[in-house]
């Protein structure tokens, strides 16, 4: 049963994501781009709606008040393609420094240009990148919100953490909140995982880190703040859901937390 739920899934979130590019882009592109935006937003909206429908797994927000007003960085924890959709029906006006690419993607390309997203190519120095960081400014000076994954890549649940020191570099340079964020996304849409699990659990959004840090004191405390926060609360959804079958790192790791406890 849970193998037929995912073809399902699967089936309906690429037709919904191609159905809806095709039908409603006349539409998207001749309005402007902040209306727009409701466009992928419904989209957004409707994959999680198919993931608590056809699989049975669905989410609750905590922290919602922390997001500031104006401009600001979101620093989630990164799990699953699901992470990178699920939230966008609760963001104002986000923006994505991306994969070049991307870009090149009809449609998907076409759609993200329109939302004024940023290209970069990832192994740039030098006057790239300079532009990279006037487009960043830009953007959040105009009151949107930087969606940054610290660790770059999808990491299982549990994970050894490997973050990236490219966001304090942000964060000195843009002089904004960051916000992060973690939930365990990955228990339910694992990485290049077909089979989906149904369940329930909640996406934390943690009070923000203000502007003003030293770049490595701010390093320091958005590590130390997500991993304590991911451990809370991966004890916390694994409880909730004692059916999960759980990943290698996620055992380990819970292993790791009992005994500190115990000790």
């Amino acid at each position: 049963m849970l193998l037929l739920r995912s073809v399902l899934f699967n089936t309906a979130f690429y037709t919904n994501l191609i159905v809806r590019m095709i039908v409603l882009s006349p539409i998207y592109f001749l309005m402007p781009r902040k209306a727009a935006y409701r466009i992928p937003k419904a989209w957004a909206a409707s994959c999680n709606w198919l993931m608590a429908k056809i699989v049975g797994a669905t989410f609750e927000i905590e922290g919602l008040e922390n997001v500031p007003e104006g401009g600001c960085i979101f620093a989630p924890k990164h799990q699953s393609a699901w992470d990178t959709v699920a939230l966008l029906p609760y963001q104002r006006d986000p923006v994505y420094i991306l994969k070049r690419e991307l870009m090149w993607i009809p449609l998907f390309g076409w759609y993200a240009a329109k939302q004024k997203m940023i290209p970069v190519n990832r192994g740039a120095r030098g006057k790239v990148m300079v532009e990279v960081m006037k487009r960043t400014r830009e953007e959040m000076d105009a009151g949107r919100q930087l969606i940054i994954y610290p660790e770059g890549t999808r990491r299982p649940p549990g994970a050894a953490p490997e973050y990236r020191y490219g966001i304090a570099r942000i964060y000195r340079d843009t002089q904004v909140p960051v916000v992060p964020v973690v939930a365990h996304w990955g228990l339910f849409w694992g990485r290049r995982k077909l089979v989906k699990y149904p369940g329930h659990f909640k996406v934390r959004i943690l009070p923000a880190i203000q502007p003003g840090l030293d770049p490595d004191a701010f390093y320091k405390q958005l590590v130390e703040t997500l991993e304590k926060a991911s451990d809370e609360l991966l004890v916390e959804t694994v409880a909730a859901n004692p059916h999960l079958p759980l990943p290698p790192e996620a055992k380990k790791r819970l292993a790791e937390l009992k005994a500190q406890t115990a000790a």
